[in-house]
């Protein structure tokens, strides 16, 4: 348990502070045996002076049990120390009441000093006994306190090193489909490929800036996307029209670096680059409450929306899980143009939470 010397001195005294005054106050409802009443003054100063005494005594016994706490595999050691240091502060609070008795007052008379120490034994040894037992719950309480930070910091890194193993796999899959799809054109077209090469690069640039974060603004997503969709134009020419439908107070909304790119491309490779008609790729982004709702959709192809099952799917799948728990985070559907809708709604809230770790 780390003590914060002063927060732990000021609870302290303030506790001392409070259990003087209620002394206090039992004092002045009190009757002597000749019927008078102590005077409040009197007995605020003998129930503060007695329980401010405690304050410098209650430090050092939370010392003592911090650096010698009974527990298994110590009590041969500790629990000597501890009564010795018990039996310590019985004498030391002995001592300074014979010290300060002429200022505060406890004894009309001077006492005498083996009549205080016994009185003080009598008072004060199973108290402290009772205060060592308030002071190792003190010390279970910051232990068990700082295991659940630590446990909650391992689930942090666990989840931050799965997400990046998880990009790491995403990164080599997207570079090799996209070298395809330039291989695709560089005999037919050089001045095309030529554009391609650029747009990749351009496209690399900005995904490497944002490797590190586990989240980014929705607005970023959508630029590395047109990237990325700028590369198929251009592979696919006239095949490829794509509509944007974007809400604009959505753009700050985090959401996981690369995540559209997956989608839009299996909407590429499963639909429309499968046609020689034109096709269209709608891109949707808006705030539903409190969730955030992104879906990229086609307007048919050969495959079934249930055949579409690729690495970049499933990558995308365990990363949502990462992120935001169990869960349908994403969602293929047929839609009314005989195409494929994949969407995404994830909680803003959650997404908050996490870009501020």
């Amino acid at each position: 348990m780390q003590l914060r010397p002063w927060p732990t001195l000021l609870a302290v005294s303030a506790w001392w502070t409070l259990y003087g005054l209620v002394t206090a106050s039992q004092w002045l409802s009190m009757e002597a045996a000749d019927g008078q009443v102590m005077a409040p003054a009197q007995a605020v100063r003998l129930a503060l002076a007695s329980a401010w005494l405690w304050i410098p005594l209650s430090m050092l016994l939370l010392w003592s049990v911090r650096r010698y706490p009974l527990e298994r595999g110590r009590l041969g050691r500790s629990l000597p120390v501890l009564l010795a240091m018990v039996l310590l502060l019985v004498l030391l609070r002995a001592l300074a009441v014979i010290v300060l008795n002429p200022w505060v007052g406890w004894y009309h008379a001077p006492p005498r000093p083996l009549e205080v120490l016994l009185t003080s034994l009598a008072n004060n040894f199973l108290l402290l006994w009772l205060m060592v037992g308030a002071a190792h719950a003190l010390l279970y309480a910051a232990r068990a306190r700082q295991r659940e930070r630590h446990a909650e910091q391992l689930q942090a890194a666990l989840v931050e090193a799965r997400l990046q193993v998880l990009a790491s796999q995403l990164n080599p899959h997207f570079m090799f489909n996209a070298l395809n799809s330039i291989a695709e054109v560089v005999h037919q077209d050089p001045a095309v490929a030529d554009r391609m090469l650029v747009a990749l690069g351009e496209l690399l640039r900005s995904s490497l800036e944002r490797q590190s974060a586990s989240l980014v603004p929705l607005r970023d997503e959508l630029g590395l996307l047109r990237h990325y969709l700028d590369i198929e134009s251009l592979r696919l020419g006239e095949r490829l029209r794509v509509e944007w439908d974007v809400a604009e107070e959505a753009g700050e909304a985090p959401v996981p670096p690369l995540m559209l790119q997956p989608l839009a491309e299996n909407a590429i490779v499963h639909a429309l680059a499968l046609r020689l008609s034109p096709g269209t790729l709608r891109v949707e982004a808006r705030l539903e409450g409190e969730r955030l709702h992104l879906a990229i959709a086609d307007d048919g192809g050969h495959e079934a929306a249930t055949a579409r099952h690729g690495s970049g799917l499933a990558n995308l799948r365990a990363r949502l899980r990462q992120l935001y728990g169990d869960g349908e985070w994403l969602r293929l559907e047929r839609n009314r143009q005989g195409g494929t809708t994949a969407s995404i709604r994830v909680p803003l809230c959650r997404a908050a939470m996490s870009a501020a770790t």
